[in-house]
């Protein structure tokens, strides 16, 4: 069995009289460890797919499982403790708490979970330590969201979901978050899964999930990853 697996995954909205698929029938699965990069035009059925993966959103019918655990049967109540405990979300947009510490924002993550790692620990492995004691107004775009990277791997998570974490960011700093990621994934063995539109991505994921119209088009799997340092874009 898979570390992830989307069997017949189906999300319709409905808007009014008229039903939206935005994803229908997806089937993918990866495994535990693995950088996967889902890919896509706007409008594809990415987001839906992360939100679901995160327990944001659920599924109108299919299954998905993480870890030997079927997500899609479980209450709103489970569902809470899955994203409190199992999930670490980077966004595009930081998120971080205004009057809080770089130190205090990750303290505010690890004090929810069951089995977090050290806030300072993670701040310095994400090249924050010097910084622990600043406001986000102080920090860079780019500490801001190294700021959020560690505050979603404080929680040691299972998966560490990333929706477009460079868009926000100018193309220097967009890659140097790209190679925290990719690092971070590789040197703790944490699974992460990136949404992006930006097809130069998928060189550096170790599987690549192509989305179009709510399906997986198709998933192609990099024997050689390249790093993150050497894509342009």
């Amino acid at each position: 069995m898979a570390f992830v697996e989307f069997k017949n995954v189906r999300k319709v909205y409905h808007m009014g009289e008229v039903e939206v698929a935005a994803v229908d029938d997806m089937n993918f699965s990866f495994e535990e460890g693995e950088f996967v990069v889902i890919v896509g035009p706007s409008g594809a059925g990415k987001t839906t797919v992360l939100n679901i993966l995160g327990g944001i959103d659920t599924a109108t019918s299919g299954s998905i499982l993480l870890d030997g655990n079927e997500i899609s049967a479980y209450n709103e109540q489970e569902l809470t403790q899955y994203r409190r405990h199992d999930i670490g979300f980077v966004f595009q947009f930081y998120n971080l708490v205004q009057n809080l510490t770089a130190l205090e924002n990750v303290e505010l993550a690890s004090q929810i979970c069951k089995d977090p790692l050290d806030p300072r620990e993670s701040l310095e492995a994400v090249g924050l330590g010097h910084r622990i004691d600043n406001f986000p107004g102080q920090l860079s775009g780019g500490e801001q969201q190294r700021v959020a990277i560690a505050r979603a791997l404080a929680k040691n998570p299972k998966l560490l979901l990333c929706d477009e974490p460079t868009g926000a960011l100018d193309y220097q700093t967009g890659k140097a978050i790209l190679e925290l990621l990719q690092e971070r994934c590789h040197e703790t063995g944490r699974t992460v899964v990136l949404i992006t539109h930006n097809q130069a991505f998928t060189a550096i994921a170790d599987r690549v999930i192509h989305v179009r119209e709510g399906k997986a088009a198709s998933i192609e799997t990099n024997a050689q990853p390249v790093s993150a340092s050497t894509i342009e874009w």
